[in-house]
């Protein structure tokens, strides 16, 4: 049987979305095309760091902060310091601040010992703490020489590890070569966050295309979402860096939320 049934998802813009426009320009963007909220990157642009701001943003367009992306790349190592807990207890009090639910974390880094020995923990302590959530993204292996090399620790996949909350990336998963839909069916209940992107599956090249570009089955995930209740955030992460205008800039921002917003009301077969 065929049955239409609404979704409770948000649908937010990552302020990564529109680099190499800086974060001001994504609240501007999300408001104007119809996003319920964003999400913050934080990185190296000094607005994505700086809490006051963003309040002042978020009232101004009157668009909801609704996720908080603690600083967890190679090239945000730096920002808030350098503790990855210290960064992870910014990021919660940054989340409550704002009222955001979720502070999106990735798994650490092999190098990163201690952190990576009492991440587990770690999170779980924090979790007593806080209503906000925690979820921990899939990333991904590199291939050099045809080796695989993860730089992560446990795992670049958070699936069968002891994660209550988890963010699934579309993008991520087409590099790594996994199955997208049999992460999500592992998941269940655990899926807590969604990274909508696409991917063609080019060895160690996160692509971030726009949803329906690539080879990921975001409609089939993005129905069985709505025909589930799923009631977390649908967060567009995609990468316009390359765009030749804003405009094209516009233009994909505009087809990916349209993207998002269709498949989340499509019906599906239960």
């Amino acid at each position: 049987m065929s049955v239409v049934r609404g979704s409770r998802a948000k649908v937010a813009l990552s302020t990564a979305s529109v680099y190499p426009e800086r974060t001001p320009d994504a609240f501007e963007l999300a408001a104007r095309l119809g996003y319920d909220g964003v999400e913050i990157m934080v990185g190296a642009d000094p607005v994505s760091q700086d809490i006051d701001v963003l309040e002042r943003l978020s009232d101004h367009y009157e668009l909801p902060i609704l996720a908080i992306h603690a600083p967890c790349l190679l090239v945000t190592q730096r920002v808030w310091g350098k503790d990855p807990w210290a960064k992870l207890q910014r990021a919660q009090r940054a989340a409550e601040r704002v009222g955001a639910t979720t502070v999106v974390v990735h798994p650490p880094f092999r190098w990163q010992r201690d952190y990576a020995r009492d991440f587990e923990i770690g999170l779980a302590r924090m979790r007593e703490e806080t209503d906000v959530v925690f979820a921990v993204e899939n990333m991904f292996p590199l291939k050099a020489r045809g080796n695989e090399v993860v730089p992560y620790a446990p795992d670049w996949n958070p699936v069968d590890h002891a994660f209550p909350q988890v963010t699934l990336d579309l993008s991520h998963t087409a590099v790594s070569g996994v199955d997208a839909m049999e992460m999500f069916t592992k998941l269940g209940d655990r899926l807590a966050h969604l990274h909508l992107a696409d991917g063609v599956g080019v060895a160690n090249k996160d692509e971030h295309l726009v949803p329906g570009r690539g080879g990921q089955p975001c409609a089939p995930i993005l129905e069985r979402l709505a025909g589930n209740g799923y009631d977390g955030l649908v967060v567009l992460e995609i990468n316009t860096r390359k765009v030749a205008s804003r405009t094209e800039r516009i233009a994909d921002l505009t087809e990916a939320l349209a993207f998002a917003r269709l498949h989340l009301s499509t019906s599906s077969n239960v």
